[in-house]
């Protein structure tokens, strides 16, 4: 059983650094002004969401590492922004659909920043995935900001709250990957061609 929580989140982050797409980085479209920022900010926040899993103080008393990975399933993301073509999903795609991928994207963005913004984070460590989340809503997909948000808890996290929190991180970091290569394949122009 051990090795299986080893072999999953594996095989999920190869299947999605092997399926996609590299691409420049350039601006993305997100159902308006096309920006320069949109990429900088998706960038900033994988780094961000990469540096909370390494914060030990925010997951005290558990191997975060060892965890099994919970992943937003509410979307399509993957398969909505996969490159034309690929066959990531053993089907090949043979059109890609911009507006699908830009909503699936925010979708997912107004998820994870619900689920972190109302984590009890007294020390502050969450602080800079929130932001940069919030700063990539703001700037890229306006649409998709909470406009009613639970408000975090000024208190200490339970072993139980911890627990999620590392597994919905680790979904997050996949997810992030996904977006960001979801936004350079759409701002490289490849799916228009």
């Amino acid at each position: 059983m051990p090795l299986i929580k080893l072999y999953i989140p594996s095989a999920l982050l190869l299947l999605v650094l092997t399926c996609a797409q590299v691409s420049r980085s350039v601006p993305v479209m997100s159902k308006g002004q096309l920006t320069d920022s949109c990429v900088t900010h998706a960038q900033m926040l994988l780094e961000n969401v990469t540096h909370a899993l390494t914060q030990k103080t925010l997951f005290s008393a558990i191997d975060c590492p060892e965890q099994s990975v919970e992943l937003h399933m509410e979307t399509n993301t993957p398969f909505v922004c996969a490159p034309k073509g690929s066959t990531c999903s053993g089907i090949a795609t043979s059109e890609f659909d911009q507006d699908a991928c830009l909503t699936n994207i925010g979708e997912d963005l107004h998820h994870y920043y619900t689920f972190l913004a109302a984590q009890p984070d007294p020390d502050r460590l969450l602080a800079p995935t929130v932001l940069s989340l919030r700063e990539l809503m703001e700037n890229c997909f306006t649409w998709s900001l909470p406009t009613d948000l639970e408000a975090a808890a000024d208190r200490l996290s339970t072993y139980d709250e911890r627990l999620r929190l590392c597994k919905v991180l680790k979904g997050f970091q996949l997810r992030s990957i996904t977006i960001n290569r979801g936004i350079a394949y759409m701002a490289s122009g490849d799916h228009a061609i």
